[in-house]
């Protein structure tokens, strides 16, 4: 038996598009460790085959530990409707979209936003438009010089706002390197944390052997909010 329930959702986002979201629960309400922060996660790149399914190892994972978790399909990806865009400017009215819809319809007025690869920047730009959001974290922010062609106009959105942020990576991220990494922090206001994953690479953090890890990580940082 799961330990966790799945439902699924339509969410309107402002420019009409239709948004496929499913909410990850715990199975038993008693099990509930706040009732007042919801999780919701973004998922990688669109445009190289990103999708929520992806993130369900995190989501469920987090339901098991007790908290609600809601992942979605950006515009153009799975059932939403829409079309994917290459700078992923677009798909931040999804992330605001998603966030309302979970304000208005699971009763909170407490968000983290966890954004994967392409979805962390993604996310980073939505956190300062959503006043609920409480932290953010990034898993693998590609912040390198060939990413920076298509999301570097994301990149001060995150590193200026002060609310709390933590940036896990593996060593061996393709997209970007530990130096790269900590340069881009050296800006950045407010609380920031780093954890790097020794000897680990960019897809392979993404893939479903390192979603207990991601849990824990992301679990250790609510407890620090």
């Amino acid at each position: 038996m799961s330990n966790f329930k799945l439902e699924s959702c339509t969410v309107e986002t402002s420019d009409g598009v239709k948004l496929h979201a499913r909410v990850f629960k715990p199975s038993d309400e008693k099990d509930s460790k706040d009732d007042n922060l919801v999780i919701v996660l973004v998922h990688p790149y669109s445009v190289l085959g990103g999708c929520q399914g992806l993130l369900k190892g995190i989501a469920s994972g987090l339901a098991g530990k007790g908290y609600r978790a809601v992942t979605f399909d950006m515009r153009g990806v799975g059932k939403s409707t829409g079309r994917a865009s290459l700078t992923g400017f677009a798909e931040v009215k999804d992330v605001v979209a998603v966030c309302k819809w979970v304000c208005e319809n699971l009763s909170t007025d407490r968000i983290l936003l966890v954004g994967s690869s392409a979805g962390a920047p993604i996310a980073g730009s939505a956190v300062q438009e959503i006043p609920q959001v409480v932290g953010y974290v990034s898993l693998g922010y590609p912040f390198g010089m060939l990413a920076s062609i298509l999301f570097s106009r994301h990149h001060k959105n995150i590193l200026e706002t002060p609310k709390p942020k933590l940036f896990v990576m593996g060593t061996q991220d393709g997209f970007t390197s530990v130096k790269q990494l900590k340069n881009k922090l050296r800006s950045a206001e407010g609380r920031v944390e780093t954890h790097l994953i020794e000897g680990v690479s960019h897809f392979q953090m993404e893939g479903p052997e390192y979603d207990a890890k991601m849990v824990t990580l992301i679990l250790e940082f609510i407890a620090s909010l």
